[in-house]
């Protein structure tokens, strides 16, 4: 209860606030705008075949709260984990955990308190849906490891960050069809992409320290590796969306998403950390645009 009475008395300060803001990334939402976007891809390609509105308005809602809650936890329970790490690193070096800002007993209590807000969320929705978000929590706090053991940290956020794209279906559809399994694989290779132009930033202090990540195992491939990525994504994205698309908007809106993934090949270089970091948040634009042609795809059924 003391640890309660504590949180509760700091809560409305202006200082613990910003600590808490800084703790779950609230103020850099391209974190949870990229959770978020994977989850309406899935939404908008199963409204295409169940064309209710308020249902999927509803589960849009619903999706978009969760992707903020868990991301905020997930910062917050990779900040406990890598708190040793990020002092050793100029980026995160100030991260309100590493810097002792704040304690971990605090931490974890947000960290519990925001999972029980995500779960009042899940059991809004079929039992499939529930059993597929309980299972997520394994990938979700795995995660923060997998830099220790593995060069393809970047795949392991790939099935994490994506894991919304089959519950979005599910949620409306009530089944897995291979159709949302070939778009939650063109959404790992998406994250795959941008997740390793994101890791550039951090490839010479990471290598000190020793720390894996995919844009240190291509790092004189990295171009190349994230085109191959790109190209993939493209490919499986397209291979669901073409045989649908009778409106030159959702192919419009489909070929901006394209060219935005190009964009970022074009324009990050590996020795400079600030291209590297807009190319990254740039990916909040090209999630909104699949989105959109998705969901234009579904409109202009509902109106034949």
């Amino acid at each position: 209860m003391n640890i309660v009475f504590d949180i509760y008395k700091s809560y409305f300060t202006m200082k613990h606030i910003k600590i808490f803001i800084d703790l779950t990334r609230l103020n850099k939402p391209i974190g949870f705008m990229l959770l978020f976007w994977p989850c309406s891809w899935g939404l908008a390609l199963a409204y295409y075949y169940d064309q209710n509105l308020n249902f999927f308005l509803q589960n849009f809602i619903l999706f978009f709260l969760g992707a903020v809650m868990m991301r905020s936890a997930g910062c917050i329970f990779n900040d406990i984990v890598d708190k040793d790490l990020d002092k050793k690193v100029l980026r995160t070096k100030n991260r309100p955990i590493a810097s002792k800002k704040i304690s971990i007993k605090k931490s974890l209590f947000y960290v519990l308190v925001l999972c029980l807000f995500s779960f009042s969320i899940l059991i809004q929705f079929n039992k499939l849906t529930i059993l597929l978000g309980l299972g997520s929590m394994f990938l979700a706090f795995a995660y923060p490891f997998m830099k220790r053991i593995t060069y393809w940290p970047q795949l392991f956020l790939g099935l994490t960050f994506n894991w919304g794209i089959i519950m979005a279906w599910t949620s409306i559809m009530n089944s897995i069809s291979v159709e949302i399994l070939v778009l939650y694989l063109a959404a790992i290779f998406w994250t795959l992409g941008y997740d390793t132009i994101y890791g550039v930033q951090d490839i010479e202090d990471d290598e000190i320290i020793g720390i894996k990540s995919t844009s240190i195992k291509f790092k004189k491939k990295i171009k190349p590796f994230v085109t191959l990525c790109y190209l993939l994504t493209t490919f499986l994205s397209a291979s669901l969306f073409l045989d649908k698309m009778n409106l030159f908007l959702g192919l419009s809106l489909f070929l901006i998403f394209v060219f935005s993934l190009f964009y970022q090949i074009n324009i990050f270089k590996t020795k400079s950390p600030k291209s590297c970091l807009k190319a990254f948040k740039s990916n909040n634009f090209s999630g909104l645009m699949l989105f959109l042609a998705f969901f234009m795809l579904s409109i202009n059924l509902g109106l034949q």
